[in-house]
Protein backbone atom coordinates (compact mmCIF):
# COMPACT_ATOMS: atom_id res chain seq x y z
CA UNK A 1 0.00 0.00 0.00
CA UNK A 2 1.51 3.47 -1.09
CA UNK A 3 0.88 6.38 1.22
CA UNK A 4 1.00 9.61 0.20
CA UNK A 5 4.01 11.78 1.93
CA UNK A 6 2.80 14.80 3.51
CA UNK A 7 2.72 18.46 2.39
CA UNK A 8 6.15 20.31 3.04
CA UNK A 9 5.99 23.25 5.12
CA UNK A 10 6.45 26.28 2.58
CA UNK A 11 8.26 29.30 3.54
CA UNK A 12 5.52 32.02 3.54
CA UNK A 13 3.75 30.13 6.40
CA UNK A 14 7.30 30.20 8.55
CA UNK A 15 6.91 33.96 7.53
CA UNK A 16 3.12 34.09 9.09
CA UNK A 17 4.33 32.41 12.45
CA UNK A 18 7.25 35.18 12.04
CA UNK A 19 4.92 38.12 11.94
CA UNK A 20 2.28 36.62 14.38
CA UNK A 21 5.38 36.20 17.03
CA UNK A 22 6.52 39.74 16.48
CA UNK A 23 3.26 41.52 17.06
CA UNK A 24 2.44 39.48 20.26
CA UNK A 25 6.15 39.79 21.55
CA UNK A 26 7.77 42.59 20.03
CA UNK A 27 10.71 42.50 21.98
CA UNK A 28 11.47 38.90 22.34
CA UNK A 29 14.11 37.16 20.70
CA UNK A 30 12.91 35.49 17.30
CA UNK A 31 12.91 31.31 18.39
CA UNK A 32 13.30 28.22 15.97
CA UNK A 33 10.22 27.47 14.36
CA UNK A 34 9.81 23.78 13.50
CA UNK A 35 6.35 23.56 11.47
CA UNK A 36 4.92 20.38 9.82
CA UNK A 37 1.77 18.84 8.97
CA UNK A 38 0.24 15.76 10.79
CA UNK A 39 -2.28 13.29 9.24
CA UNK A 40 -4.78 14.31 12.16
CA UNK A 41 -8.08 12.65 12.02
CA UNK A 42 -9.60 15.91 12.72
CA UNK A 43 -8.76 19.85 12.47
CA UNK A 44 -6.34 19.67 14.91
CA UNK A 45 -3.34 22.09 15.69
CA UNK A 46 -1.05 21.61 18.53
CA UNK A 47 1.87 24.29 19.86
CA UNK A 48 4.90 23.40 22.58
CA UNK A 49 7.88 24.90 23.16
CA UNK A 50 11.11 22.61 23.82
CA UNK A 51 14.41 23.77 24.35
CA UNK A 52 13.93 27.40 23.08
CA UNK A 53 12.54 25.81 19.89
CA UNK A 54 8.69 26.69 18.83
CA UNK A 55 7.33 23.04 17.55
CA UNK A 56 3.75 23.31 15.61
CA UNK A 57 1.81 20.71 14.22
CA UNK A 58 -1.05 21.43 12.03
CA UNK A 59 -4.13 19.01 10.24
CA UNK A 60 -3.34 18.24 6.81
CA UNK A 61 -6.55 19.85 6.12
CA UNK A 62 -5.33 23.05 6.86
CA UNK A 63 -2.68 22.96 3.91
CA UNK A 64 -4.64 24.70 1.86
CA UNK A 65 -6.62 27.25 3.80
CA UNK A 66 -6.52 30.80 2.53
CA UNK A 67 -3.22 32.62 4.10
CA UNK A 68 -5.77 34.83 6.25
CA UNK A 69 -6.72 31.37 8.13
CA UNK A 70 -3.00 30.84 8.49
CA UNK A 71 -2.31 33.83 10.29
CA UNK A 72 -5.56 33.15 12.22
CA UNK A 73 -4.17 29.78 12.77
CA UNK A 74 -0.87 31.32 14.01
CA UNK A 75 -1.96 34.05 16.07
CA UNK A 76 -4.20 31.58 18.08
CA UNK A 77 -1.95 29.35 18.72
CA UNK A 78 1.16 31.66 19.60
CA UNK A 79 -1.79 33.45 22.45
CA UNK A 80 -2.43 30.45 23.76
CA UNK A 81 1.48 29.51 24.26
CA UNK A 82 1.98 32.59 25.53
CA UNK A 83 -1.28 33.45 27.62
CA UNK A 84 -1.85 36.16 25.35
CA UNK A 85 -5.55 37.48 24.81
CA UNK A 86 -6.78 35.88 21.50
CA UNK A 87 -7.57 38.90 18.84
CA UNK A 88 -11.73 38.15 18.36
CA UNK A 89 -11.22 39.03 14.52
CA UNK A 90 -9.01 36.26 14.58
CA UNK A 91 -10.74 33.47 16.83
CA UNK A 92 -13.87 34.81 14.13
CA UNK A 93 -12.39 34.16 11.42
CA UNK A 94 -11.26 30.53 12.29
CA UNK A 95 -15.01 29.55 13.49
CA UNK A 96 -15.81 30.77 10.11
CA UNK A 97 -13.55 28.94 7.77
CA UNK A 98 -13.51 25.42 10.54
CA UNK A 99 -17.61 25.21 10.66
CA UNK A 100 -18.51 26.46 7.04
CA UNK A 101 -20.37 23.80 5.03
CA UNK A 102 -17.10 22.35 3.12
CA UNK A 103 -14.26 22.50 5.35
CA UNK A 104 -17.09 20.67 7.79
CA UNK A 105 -18.15 18.44 5.53
CA UNK A 106 -14.07 17.66 4.34
CA UNK A 107 -13.11 16.97 8.24
CA UNK A 108 -16.10 14.33 8.80
CA UNK A 109 -15.10 12.55 5.59
CA UNK A 110 -11.40 12.45 7.31
CA UNK A 111 -12.41 11.15 10.57
CA UNK A 112 -14.57 8.61 9.33
CA UNK A 113 -11.86 7.35 7.19
CA UNK A 114 -9.09 8.05 9.92
CA UNK A 115 -10.51 7.66 13.36
CA UNK A 116 -11.05 4.47 15.05
CA UNK A 117 -14.34 4.30 17.29
CA UNK A 118 -14.13 1.90 20.13
CA UNK A 119 -17.47 -0.50 20.29
CA UNK A 120 -18.12 -2.45 23.09
CA UNK A 121 -21.16 -3.86 23.23
CA UNK A 122 -24.92 -2.88 23.41
CA UNK A 123 -26.15 -5.28 26.07
CA UNK A 124 -25.23 -3.89 29.40
CA UNK A 125 -25.83 -5.48 33.41
CA UNK A 126 -28.82 -4.51 33.56
CA UNK A 127 -30.24 -2.72 30.10
CA UNK A 128 -29.43 -3.50 26.38
CA UNK A 129 -29.23 -0.14 24.46
CA UNK A 130 -31.13 -2.32 21.10
CA UNK A 131 -33.96 -3.01 23.01
CA UNK A 132 -34.68 0.02 24.52
CA UNK A 133 -33.58 1.96 21.15
CA UNK A 134 -36.13 -0.25 19.64
CA UNK A 135 -39.01 0.50 22.71
CA UNK A 136 -37.67 4.37 22.11
CA UNK A 137 -38.35 4.38 18.42
CA UNK A 138 -41.42 2.60 18.18
CA UNK A 139 -42.94 5.08 20.44
CA UNK A 140 -41.70 8.26 19.41
CA UNK A 141 -40.60 7.54 15.63
CA UNK A 142 -43.41 5.38 14.45
CA UNK A 143 -40.48 2.79 14.51
CA UNK A 144 -38.83 4.58 11.22
CA UNK A 145 -35.46 5.71 12.77
CA UNK A 146 -32.66 3.53 11.10
CA UNK A 147 -30.30 2.11 14.22
CA UNK A 148 -27.16 2.98 14.47
CA UNK A 149 -24.55 1.10 16.30
CA UNK A 150 -25.44 1.75 20.05
CA UNK A 151 -22.75 1.08 22.48
CA UNK A 152 -21.76 1.49 26.25
CA UNK A 153 -18.91 3.27 26.78
CA UNK A 154 -15.58 1.72 28.34
CA UNK A 155 -15.87 3.88 31.22
CA UNK A 156 -18.13 5.07 33.74
CA UNK A 157 -18.36 8.96 32.27
CA UNK A 158 -20.27 11.29 33.84
CA UNK A 159 -19.19 14.34 32.21
CA UNK A 160 -20.19 12.58 28.94
CA UNK A 161 -23.09 10.86 29.58
CA UNK A 162 -24.10 9.88 25.72
CA UNK A 163 -23.21 11.26 22.26
CA UNK A 164 -24.05 10.75 18.73
CA UNK A 165 -21.20 10.06 16.40
CA UNK A 166 -22.14 11.19 13.10
CA UNK A 167 -18.74 10.22 11.54
CA UNK A 168 -19.45 6.47 12.21
CA UNK A 169 -23.03 6.39 12.97
CA UNK A 170 -22.43 5.47 16.39
CA UNK A 171 -24.21 6.43 20.18
CA UNK A 172 -22.05 5.96 22.81
CA UNK A 173 -23.59 5.65 26.40
CA UNK A 174 -22.21 6.12 29.77
CA UNK A 175 -22.35 3.12 31.90
CA UNK A 176 -23.27 5.00 34.63
CA UNK A 177 -26.73 4.75 33.34
CA UNK A 178 -26.40 0.58 33.69
CA UNK A 179 -26.58 0.13 37.19
CA UNK A 180 -29.46 -0.66 39.78
CA UNK A 181 -31.77 2.27 40.35
CA UNK A 182 -31.47 4.02 37.25
CA UNK A 183 -34.98 4.59 36.17
CA UNK A 184 -36.30 3.59 33.23
CA UNK A 185 -37.42 7.02 32.25
CA UNK A 186 -34.23 8.60 32.44
CA UNK A 187 -31.94 6.08 29.95
CA UNK A 188 -34.49 6.29 27.76
CA UNK A 189 -34.96 10.26 27.70
CA UNK A 190 -30.79 9.90 27.24
CA UNK A 191 -31.70 7.70 23.96
CA UNK A 192 -33.79 9.87 22.54
CA UNK A 193 -32.19 13.00 22.05
CA UNK A 194 -29.21 10.94 20.88
CA UNK A 195 -31.84 9.97 18.38
CA UNK A 196 -32.98 13.19 17.76
CA UNK A 197 -29.45 13.88 16.59
CA UNK A 198 -29.96 11.24 13.97
CA UNK A 199 -33.37 12.99 12.76
CA UNK A 200 -31.78 16.50 13.10
CA UNK A 201 -27.91 16.56 11.87
CA UNK A 202 -26.38 19.20 12.96
CA UNK A 203 -27.00 22.08 10.22
CA UNK A 204 -24.11 25.00 9.36
CA UNK A 205 -25.90 28.67 9.69
CA UNK A 206 -24.17 32.42 8.70
CA UNK A 207 -20.73 30.30 9.84
CA UNK A 208 -22.07 28.48 13.08
CA UNK A 209 -22.90 25.25 13.78
CA UNK A 210 -26.68 24.31 14.86
CA UNK A 211 -26.67 21.40 17.07
CA UNK A 212 -29.94 21.46 18.62
CA UNK A 213 -32.27 23.67 16.22
CA UNK A 214 -35.91 24.67 17.07
CA UNK A 215 -37.18 21.73 15.55
CA UNK A 216 -35.14 19.69 18.11
CA UNK A 217 -35.94 21.62 20.90
CA UNK A 218 -39.33 21.35 19.89
CA UNK A 219 -39.43 17.84 19.52
CA UNK A 220 -37.38 17.15 22.45
CA UNK A 221 -39.82 18.44 25.10
CA UNK A 222 -42.00 15.73 23.56
CA UNK A 223 -40.91 13.31 26.19
CA UNK A 224 -43.21 13.13 28.94
CA UNK A 225 -40.98 12.69 31.40
CA UNK A 226 -38.59 15.16 30.39
CA UNK A 227 -38.25 17.32 33.82
CA UNK A 228 -37.60 13.79 36.01
CA UNK A 229 -35.32 12.75 33.58
CA UNK A 230 -33.22 16.01 33.78
CA UNK A 231 -33.93 16.03 37.57
CA UNK A 232 -32.31 12.14 37.36
CA UNK A 233 -28.97 13.34 35.52
CA UNK A 234 -28.97 16.48 37.80
CA UNK A 235 -28.04 14.29 40.56
CA UNK A 236 -25.21 11.81 38.55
Amino acid sequence: MSVTALPTVSSELISIFEQEYRELRPRAPMPLLEIKFRRFTSLNTTIRLRDGKLIVRLSDLLVYAPEPIHHAIAHILLAKLYRKPIAPIYADRYRRYTQSEAVSKQAERIRQDRGRKRISTAQGHLYNLDEVFEAVNLRFFHGLLGRPTLTWSAHVAKRMLGHYDAAHNTIVVSRVFDRPGTPRYAIEYLLYHEMLHLKHPVRVRAGRRCVHSKEFQAEERLFPELELAREYLKRL
